[in-house]
């Protein structure tokens, strides 16, 4: 990657573009946390049963150097008795291997997760490369590997000098001790000297970790142009359009039904076709059309307008003119103002009904011939009009 291409790369990765690098095996991975991992692990259990450990191995050692005149008069089971202490001895290691295994396989994916790429088996020419293989050499990653590695060389270096100052008197000891004490002692001092470098280590890696996952974060990072190739291309496929339509469509249905309860009439087919129509009697404004649906959708706006006690009013041809000549939140044309005036007005007036007196009358509301059409949204005659 040139400097001037670097400095174009300001945009943070898209989900699309991690998605195609994890695809790739490409994922943040810190060589110092595992290793910090595995040794911690190990040392733990070392310094847990260090003591104990070394008893028992020493026991099995100075027990391979025991021959009784059975073994020494048949050569042949020295190979049976030597294979039963090295699985002796295994077993005693093997709660250690466990754990290291365990804890290995664990710290591996801590950093970038689990991922099985076939591309990352591949073999990459550009990698053959002598330009790219000296930029590696010698580029920023290099540097910073140098340092970590200068950096681990002095922790290790100073914590082992440490121990030594600290343990000197028990060291000059140990070749004055018999086999078994000896082993014990120096299986101690071993692991305490273990366990200071593993946290050693472990304050690396809790530097390499942010660090490593900066450099993978700032590795795919995007130019702008980019950002709107990748929309132009992910939003061109048809089946990405077709869930977006769908989208839409879901939240406009979810907002147009929560508007049916401020309706303050529905005029339906009475069941292919309903539209909930709002006015506000103190302004100079036609009537609103808040919602309007066929089929499914009608039946649900007759439900919710039930539910919310709002008036609705059966005009079959009213209701298809509506509904295929008036948009969402838009007046409806001046064709149609008559008709649905006197729907209103009867709809209003059932509120001041008193008890006694005479039900008003139902109006039957014309629709001009110019406002007919069949279920299909065609114009047709007044002669041709469907009921």
């Amino acid at each position: 990657m040139s400097d001037d291409d670097s400095s174009q790369r300001t945009e943070q990765p898209t989900a699309r573009r991690l998605r195609r690098a994890r695809d790739e095996g490409q994922v943040a991975r810190s060589v110092e946390l595992s290793a910090a991992a595995v040794t911690l692990a190990a040392t733990t259990m070392f310094f847990m049963m260090g003591g104990t450990l070394m008893t028992s191995l020493a026991g099995y050692f100075s027990a391979g150097f025991t021959f009784d005149r059975k073994l020494m008069e048949t050569p042949a089971l020295l190979p049976a008795v030597f294979a039963s202490q090295l699985t002796h001895a295994f077993m005693l290691l093997l709660p250690v291997m466990l754990v290291v295994l365990v804890v290995a396989v664990l710290s591996a994916g801590a950093t970038g997760g689990y991922i099985f790429s076939i591309d990352a088996l591949m073999p990459k020419f550009s990698k053959l490369s002598p330009m790219s293989g000296f930029k590696r050499m010698f580029g920023p990653t290099a540097a910073v590997e140098l340092l970590k590695s200068l950096l681990k060389v002095s922790i290790v270096s100073v914590v082992l000098w440490m121990q030594v100052e600290k343990h000197s008197e028990e060291l000059l000891l140990l070749g004055s001790m018999s086999l078994k004490p000896g082993l014990s002692l120096a299986g101690s001092l071993i692991s305490e000297a273990a366990l200071w470098l593993t946290f050693s280590l472990v304050f690396i890696a809790l530097i390499d970790v942010p660090y490593q996952r900066y450099t993978y974060n700032k590795r795919l990072r995007m130019t702008k142009q980019e950002i709107k190739d990748e929309m132009k291309d992910t939003e061109g496929r048809p089946e990405v359009k077709a869930q977006i339509r769908r989208r839409q469509r879901e939240v406009a249905n979810v907002r147009m039904m929560q508007k049916v309860k401020e309706a303050d009439v529905i005029i339906t087919n009475p069941e292919h076709f309903a539209v909930a129509l709002s006015y506000d009697p103190t302004s100079d404004g036609a009537p609103i059309l808040l919602a309007k649906g066929a089929d499914h959708m009608a039946l649900r706006i007759r439900t919710e307008a039930k539910n919310h006690s709002v008036e609705i009013f059966a005009a079959p041809e009213l209701a298809r003119a509506l509904y295929f000549t008036t948009n969402l939140d838009q007046p409806i044309p001046d064709a149609l103002y008559f008709a649905v005036a006197q729907v209103i007005a009867y709809v209003f007036g059932l509120g001041q009904v008193q008890p006694g007196m005479a039900p008003m009358a139902r109006p039957a509301p014309k629709v001009p011939a110019s406002m007919l059409f069949d279920t299909d949204g065609h114009l047709v005659s007044k002669q041709g009009a469907s009921p």
